[in-house]
């Protein structure tokens, strides 16, 4: 059965564009991820380590939430990011495209803790727009004559190594001449979000590379909480900038100084003098 993460844990309609107030700022990251539950689905922004929002991840942490399942590109690495909720247990499920440099992640998936559906990196980005935008499901040309699109990739492996649980096949279609594979859109209970600057009605504007799968992430969640390195007023942001309109956005929550700066670098290579 293909999984798709249409229906929110409670059975809730989408919220987009339903806000009460037009001032979505929460006192903390904390007060902004209280109401998570346990089985939640979560779109959550970044890649490696650009663009992820570490203090919205951390509060969760904090929080509790347990049996998550994620929707990034990849799962944080050992001991920051998403590696923080993978290592303490709180993740059950991930979608994404790369397992990266977190040891832990590998390990879970292949000792069979761990349920990871891997799919070619293009197909999470239009499977998260497509269930921002509405379009419950798209044909693409990647995966075709791969395992993506006949079945059999490992979901879950047992504790003996055999594959406990595999990726079912999919339709596919030919485009003119060519054939593509159906992708199913992505929507997700809640997002999580980090932004260079936004504003009180929940404007965002990313800075360069750490957009990556933000705005996408940002799209899909029913409820999209967005940490924001520099809050302004509303007006402030040029209309042509803002990459992610507010109505797609339903909590704000303003780094401190120190939270904005911390952004460390995944691999540093240097030359030697």
């Amino acid at each position: 059965m293909q999984r798709t993460f249409l229906q929110p844990v409670h059975g809730a309609p989408h919220p987009k564009g339903l806000s009460t107030s037009m001032n979505k700022t929460m006192a903390s990251a904390t007060h902004a991820v209280a109401d998570i539950p346990a089985g939640a689905t979560l779109a959550v922004g970044g890649f490696g380590l650009s663009g992820v929002p570490d203090t919205l991840i951390q509060a969760l942490h904090e929080q509790g939430a347990d049996d998550l399942e994620v929707v990034s590109n990849n799962c944080g690495v050992d001991g920051r990011g998403l590696g923080i909720l993978l290592a303490s247990g709180r993740i059950s499920r991930v979608t994404g495209s790369y397992v990266g440099e977190n040891k832990e992640f590998a390990r879970q998936y292949l000792s069979g803790e761990l349920e990871v559906e891997l799919v070619p990196q293009g197909t999470p980005a239009e499977r998260l727009r497509s269930g921002g935008t509405g379009i419950p499901a798209f044909y693409t040309p990647a995966g075709v004559g791969t395992q993506v699109a006949t079945g059999g990739l490992p979901w879950r492996y047992a504790p003996d190594g055999t594959i406990a649980l595999a990726s079912p096949p999919k339709e596919t279609r030919d485009f003119d001449g060519r054939t593509h594979v159906l992708e199913h859109a992505i929507t997700t209970d809640y997002a999580l979000v980090r932004a260079w600057r936004g504003d009180h009605h929940g404007n965002l504007v990313f800075h360069r590379a750490a957009a990556n799968f933000n705005p996408l992430a940002a799209m899909a969640g029913r409820i999209t909480v967005a940490e924001v390195e520099d809050l302004v007023e509303p007006g402030e942001l040029a209309a042509g900038h803002v990459q992610v309109p507010g109505i797609f956005v339903q909590r704000v929550v303003q780094l401190s100084p120190a939270q904005a700066a911390d952004k460390p670098i995944e691999k540093r290579t240097v030359r030697s003098r």
